[in-house]
């Protein structure tokens, strides 16, 4: 068990709720850690902070570097888990070298980024020149802090992200992207008279990030009931409710829907479903191994979704674009362009809201990928909105910090790290708009399963990573 300053700070961040949006006690944390330190703390109007560590005597001309990493996570929890994330710590335990949580994601997406910071932050032994180290808000959600962040906000020139989660990999570039929303407004309907209702569950998939494992191949649980709800659509259903996936940046894992029909056709709409399920669970045998199928009768006395909004909204959540939509023809194996169909929830005002988010290394591909999901549900007579869209970062292959990074890789490791861009958002392409000479590179340790409860994190990655990070702030200078 790694018990490193970086893990047990690490200990302490899983204690603290940091939901997207509800940043306020971490903020709390981290400007009392600067302040009990004597060391220089501020925080802005949105809540970014920054903690400044003066240079080491002697390395007062060392260049200033900023060491950034945000401070919310995704709160994700799998079905019956009692959870408040809002109040309750991160369960924590360790499992074969790995971190895991239990029955929820871990937050190591960026809490580990946040420790190693502190950890620097709280160690006046090391010789390092001046570190800025800034802590953003609601990066999950939008980039807000980021996007919030005002010219001399911090002063360094170089940017080290700590945000990246594949250790080995060097990272100098990523997607943008942009969230695209469609509202159905529906007119409630009193149940017809004769009808049995049953929910029809899809569960157990994997999930994950929708930049990092869009091309992962793995199920969309909203996409695979809407596959259920059209083949029963000759059979005159009504559906009553509907709820699916969370955030926008993750993989829908699970989706149900109440589903009334004539009690005649009801071996008829079951059978559609096992055979429709068994079809869908061997389509994804090696990618989600644990996606299951249930039906179970319920007694439905609601309001249910009036025909014409229902048929509208199945039609579209079937031809939605999803996935990978284009791959780049620059650099081999990399994501350029991505839909993910990530939510469909009912929301107080008789409306049905169907979240989604699209990413793209081009601003063309990635207006069109917006535009080819408004088009799909503004068909279906839906109100479509588009927002938080956020520039990607363009690679610069002769960054001196990238250099300085591989020569530290290369000493410690004996061997040649990979160099490559990222089809997921970073914060470094908001940061090159404002800063547009920042010098700036992304690197950390292993987490696997981000924006799942499946999150883990590898340890001996974290030494690993903690190695580099120091190796590479001490040859800069």
């Amino acid at each position: 068990m790694n018990e490193g300053k970086v893990i047990q700070f690490f200990r302490e961040i899983l204690r603290i709720p940091r939901e997207s949006g509800h940043e306020e006690k971490i903020i709390e944390f981290l400007l009392e850690f600067g302040r009990s330190r004597n060391l220089e703390t501020k925080r802005d109007a949105i809540g970014n902070v920054l903690i400044t560590r003066p240079a080491s005597a002697g390395c007062e001309n060392w260049p200033t570097v900023v060491l950034q990493s945000h401070q919310d996570m995704v709160c994700e929890k799998n079905g019956g888990v009692e959870h408040d994330f809002a109040k309750d710590a991160i369960q924590a335990y360790v499992e074969d070298g790995w971190m895991k949580a239990r029955g929820t994601t871990l937050g190591a997406d960026d809490g580990i980024g946040i420790a190693s910071e502190l950890a620097i932050l709280d160690d006046d032994t090391l010789q390092l020149g001046k570190i800025e180290c800034l802590f953003t808000v609601s990066e999950e959600t939008g980039l807000d802090g980021a996007n919030a962040i005002e010219p001399g906000f911090f002063t360094g020139k170089i940017l080290i992200n700590l945000d990246s989660e594949d250790w080995g990999q060097l990272f100098i570039g990523c997607a943008g992207g942009i969230d695209t929303t469609a509202n159905f407004k529906y007119f409630p309907t009193p149940m017809p008279e004769g009808l049995i209702a049953t929910r029809f569950s899809v569960s157990g998939g994997v999930g994950g990030h929708s930049g990092d494992d869009i091309d992962k191949g793995r199920a969309n649980a909203i996409r695979e009931l809407a596959r259920f709800l059209y083949e029963t659509l000759d059979y005159d259903i009504e559906l009553c409710w509907i709820d699916g996936g969370n955030k926008r940046n993750a993989i829908a894992r699970e989706a149900s829907a109440v589903v009334a029909f004539k009690e005649e056709d009801e071996d008829a709409i079951i059978d559609i479903f096992n055979r429709l399920g068994k079809e869908i669970e061997s389509e994804y045998s090696i990618t989600d191994p644990g996606l299951t199928f249930t039906a179970e009768p319920v007694e439905w006395k609601k309001d249910i979704i009036d025909t014409n909004t229902a048929y509208c909204l199945i039609a579209a959540l079937n031809c939605a674009p999803h996935g990978v939509l284009a791959m780049s023809a620059e650099v081999k194996g990399l994501v350029e362009t991505s839909s993910n169909l990530a939510s469909v929830k009912m929301l107080e005002g008789d409306v049905i809201r169907v979240g989604s988010s699209q990413r793209s290394a081009v601003n063309s591909a990635r207006k069109f990928a917006a535009q080819s999901f408004e088009a799909c549900f503004a068909l279906a007579g839906a109100d479509v909105t588009h927002e938080g869209e956020y520039p990607g970062w363009k690679p610069d292959t002769k960054s001196p910090v990238l250099h300085a990074t591989i020569e530290s890789y290369r000493r410690l490791f004996g061997e040649e790290p990979i160099v490559r861009a990222i089809h997921a958002g970073l914060e470094c392409g908001l940061f090159q708009g404002k800063y547009p000479d920042l010098d700036m590179i992304s690197f950390g340790p292993t987490i696997l399963g981000v924006h799942s409860p499946d999150e883990r994190l590898e340890l001996a990655t974290v030494d690993k990573f903690w190695d580099l990070l120091i190796d590479v702030l001490q040859h800069l200078g």
